[in-house]
């Protein structure tokens, strides 16, 4: 599997939260790999695939008062991190939702003229009735999914299936399991090809151990979901961006000077 256009995008992973938490918490069932439990840390991303002229965020994180309420740490709101890297909302021209939990839509009238890309699975299901389940609500915030409603309303959002082009050196791939249309997205970057996982891999160690996460809707498809991304890494070259794990900050370079611990450069 790759992108099939060669567009040089820069890919940025975007650090603007965290919190402590415990490995019992994180991994689903964690007492039968009969290991001690232990802290851990989850932090929380946005990414970026620009090139000149175009700039696509792929997700747009959690917003103030929904971290606060859920006692997340916020580092940077993602719309001042944005401007830090020189990013006005303007330039935003498409942000890809990989899904629509609360720390991944949460900032979405900080673009109110951009295309909003989402599974067609993953809108009806948060529009519909099972959504207000409370091991589903606990997900995701009413503000955002109405928010996610008028842009769809207005005509803003674009709904995909499957596996699809969604510009030049942009796909995704519906692989679901953490949630009905969960999405991963593949970019042609200037030094290869990178996968951005989102919530399909929060760590790197699911995909390592096949160790699933603690929030799956559909477990095989959860484990399948890893066999594609180790298939992608080991035979296909693409380099694995996990959601959530703190290692990314450690793999890559730091994105540009100053942005220290708030971004690093993928490709």
């Amino acid at each position: 599997m790759h992108v099939a256009d060669t567009a040089g995008y820069e890919v940025l992973a975007v650090r603007y939260g965290t919190r402590l938490t415990r490995r019992s918490e994180v991994f689903l069932h964690y007492e039968v790999y009969g290991e001690p439990d232990a802290e851990t840390r989850m932090d929380y991303f946005f990414w970026v695939a620009r090139r000149p002229g175009h700039t696509v965020l792929i997700d747009c994180g959690f917003n103030e008062l929904s971290g606060a309420r859920r006692g997340r740490t916020m580092l940077c709101p993602p719309p001042a991190a944005l401007d830090r890297l020189g990013i006005a909302p303007g330039d935003v021209g498409s942000v890809i939702l990989t899904h629509a939990h609360y720390d991944h839509i949460g900032n979405l009238g900080s673009f109110p003229a951009a295309e909003l890309v989402m599974a067609e699975r993953e809108y009806a299901f948060w529009t519909g009735p099972l959504a207000s389940r409370p091991l589903f609500a606990t997900s995701a915030e009413a503000e955002d999914i109405e928010l996610l409603r008028g842009a769809w309303q207005a005509g803003r959002v674009r709904l995909v299936s499957e596996r699809e082009r969604i510009t030049d050196g942009i796909e995704v791939v519906e692989v679901g399991g953490h949630t009905p249309g969960q999405l991963i997205v593949l970019v042609t970057a200037g030094r290869g090809e990178v996968v951005i996982a989102s919530d399909a891999l929060h760590y790197y160690e699911e995909m390592a151990l096949d160790r699933p996460f603690a929030h799956v809707t559909d477990l095989p498809a959860m484990y399948a979901c890893y066999g594609l991304l180790r298939g992608l890494a080991d035979g296909g070259g693409h380099e694995i961006v996990a959601g959530h794990d703190p290692d990314v900050m450690r793999r890559f370079p730091e994105a540009a000077e100053g942005a220290a611990g708030l971004a690093v450069r993928i490709a």
